[in-house]
């Protein structure tokens, strides 16, 4: 399908809805667990439980409001220099994020515009108009999936490693902690994946990613390789708390390969900075294309490590700690691990032999063969490409 046939439909726009409701709900199971460690006094866990939460909500309120005043700086989107986007001056905008509600703005924007689009019956919109305002939906709602992406790899990951942690080192178990598991893994799949399909609708010469089995595969390789992943990270941990010591590493090491492509995400170098520690974040868990380039190799490089880790780290606590080898729970885990590992690589390979959408669509009304790009879509185009 080409791009300027798809329309923001109804049921993309409940969609949002969906993602609103569990990004809300992800939010209260980690508060209402934090209160439950607290009244424990198990102080340690419910400062780290509330730290994923605030890590997740800071670094969001940060990159939406660089966004908010990039889009207000762009003569191409702003050309009469404007002080105000959809009625909130620069002074509102700082509230609205000091206060966290950055999200919320961008969610009550798109479905607020969504809704005057698919809802209404009297939009007498030409061919062309049409094809614009769906298209500018679909940016809005890829601005919002970058921000759900980079809350789920700062919140809802370490969060459900924190929680797995406890509950296999700890044997404390009670129904909040499995709430908090469930949402954190159902937010971190549904970011995957929203984020997949806005990115590749609102790239103008980028083929669609088509829905069903292709949708569904790569959803299955990026959660079985992250999912055993965050398994083995927990292993380590109970191991020896040391182990942290060794993410540290690898998020340095993510940190300085993503520096050395020379990313150019951010319109401001200590932004920028900024942007590229984030990214360390998201590479100790998974790999994402970081700069849109071929990365066969450093893909092969990256679950090379990635299954060497896996395979380590229940070998490694059944030789220090020899009192759990024949723990049920090891044993679980460690399988766990092996089928997830070799589950998610299967489905990777599948999905890029045979699934992946490739080549570029050309547009026959470029004018010289080139487009004017808006600070959006300079801001898409940079961002992580799926992997």
């Amino acid at each position: 399908m080409r791009h300027s046939d798809i329309q923001y439909t109804k049921l993309r726009w409940l969609l949002t809805i969906a993602g609103l409701v569990l990004y809300v709900v992800d939010i209260w199971t980690d508060i209402g667990l934090a209160l439950k460690y607290f009244q424990q006094k198990q102080y340690v866990w419910t400062g780290l439980t509330l730290v994923f939460v605030l890590a997740g909500l800071l670094v969001t309120q940060i990159f939406s409001y660089a966004w908010y005043w990039d889009d207000m700086n762009d003569v191409l989107r702003n050309p009469e220099g404007k002080t105000t986007i959809s009625g909130m001056s620069k002074g509102g905008l700082v509230v609205l994020h000091l206060f966290g509600m950055g999200n919320f703005t961008r969610y009550y924007r798109l479905l607020k515009k969504g809704f005057k689009v698919v809802w209404s019956t009297t939009n007498s919109y030409t061919v062309e108009e049409r094809r614009d305002v769906h298209h500018n939906l679909f940016c809005l709602a890829t601005d919002l999936s970058m921000l759900k992406l980079l809350e789920a790899f700062l919140e809802s990951v370490p969060q459900l490693l924190l929680q797995l942690y406890i509950v296999l080192g700890h044997d404390e178990c009670s129904v909040v902690q499995y709430l908090s598991i469930a949402f954190s893994f159902f937010n971190i799949a549904w970011a995957l994946v929203d984020y997949r399909r806005c990115l590749r609708r609102s790239l103008p010469h980028t083929r669609e990613m088509p829905s069903g089995l292709p949708t569904v595969i790569y959803l299955l390789y990026k959660l079985f390789t992250i999912t055993s992943h965050i398994l083995s990270y927990s292993l380590l941990l109970i191991l020896s708390t040391y182990s942290t010591i060794a993410l540290t590493i690898l998020w340095l090491l993510g940190i300085t390969w993503t520096h050395s492509l020379q990313t150019n995400f951010c319109s401001t170098k200590g932004l920028e900075l900024f942007y590229q520690a984030v990214i360390g974040v998201i590479l100790t868990f998974t790999f994402f294309n970081v700069k849109g380039q071929d990365t066969k190799k450093a893909m092969i490089i990256y679950y090379f490590f990635h299954s060497l880790i896996n395979i380590m780290a229940p070998l490694l606590l059944a030789l220090l700690k020899p009192e759990l080898r024949t723990a049920t729970l090891l044993l679980t885990v460690s399988g766990l691990i092996l089928g997830g590992s070799v589950l998610g690589l299967l489905s990777l390979v599948l999905y890029y032999r045979l699934l992946h959408p490739r080549g570029k669509w050309h547009e026959p009304d470029e004018v010289d063969g080139l487009e004017k790009e808006t600070e959006r879509m300079k801001r898409i185009r940079n961002f992580l490409q799926p992997s």
